[in-house]
């Protein structure tokens, strides 16, 4: 089933966006991922990909094995990471005859109303062009709220919500928000946030900030403004479209009015 046309936003974190237990990029998972990507643009879908990992990108290429603790050496690879990153979506999403618009923002783009109309304004010129995929990260190398606290999920939400987004996807490395003491079963709708923000469990890994606490304060911000939001397995891409169909498999929260 394919579902009518509408504005999505899709975030990849830097725990799916790189080889299990290190900091490579995963070439195999990037694959899948624009391939999704294609997919949902073949079925009329407007997408908006928001992006983390490059700092992860980076480590290689400035020689850690691990993710360094300072901010301005976080910020040096994130400064070398996100050319490589970028093109690995130029790359893939290229062969599908699809073109990537690198926007980086701050926090304040989002704060301030001239800066945030700017933004949008430069959003809905790619979208309009039809084969332009908007692929947004934090600015890593000038900011550092997210490679402190947030992954880009706050990020996220603000995006879906300054973009009046039909729908947002987190992606994570579990199915989706587990209740107190389950392991496997996941809740498969939320009808009110407020009821679900205890459920947090904290899943970060070595290359990766972002945990369940942190999605689901984006997840409260998305659905108070009207966005309805899906947490699920990033590993799983070949589900993507099967998720914005209704389907899938994920927790789906539903949004509780419009901004």
């Amino acid at each position: 089933m394919i579902s009518p046309a509408r504005r999505l936003v899709i975030k990849f974190g830097s725990g799916i966006l790189t080889r299990p237990g290190t900091a490579a990029l995963d070439e195999s998972q990037f694959a899948r991922l624009t391939q999704a990507i294609a997919i949902l643009r073949q079925q009329g879908h407007e997408v908006i990909v928001v992006t983390s990992g490059a700092v992860a990108a980076g480590l290689q290429p400035l020689g850690f094995a691990k993710r360094p603790e300072a901010t301005s050496v976080l910020q040096a690879c994130a400064s070398v990471g996100q050319t490589r990153l970028m093109n690995k979506y130029a790359t893939l999403l290229g062969a599908c005859g699809l073109h990537v618009g690198q926007l980086l923002v701050t926090h304040g783009d989002f704060a301030d109303p001239g800066r945030q109309q700017n933004f949008r304004n430069t959003l809905t010129s790619l979208l309009e062009r039809g084969n332009v995929i908007p692929i947004i990260n934090e600015n890593d190398s000038v900011a550092t709220e997210e490679l402190r606290f947030g992954d880009n999920d706050t990020l996220s939400a603000g995006l879906a919500v300054i973009a009046r987004a039909d729908l947002l996807i987190l992606f994570t490395s579990v199915d989706g928000l587990l209740p107190p003491g389950e392991s496997e079963k996941i809740v498969e709708t939320v009808p009110d946030i407020q009821e679900v923000l205890a459920f947090a469990r904290d899943e970060k890994g070595e290359y990766s900030v972002g945990g369940m606490a942190s999605k689901l304060r984006a997840v409260e911000r998305a659905v108070t403004a009207g966005v309805e939001t899906i947490i699920a397995n990033g590993r799983r891409p070949e589900q993507i479209p099967d998720l914005v169909a209704g389907g899938g498999i994920g927790t789906r929260f539903l949004p509780s009015g419009r901004a």
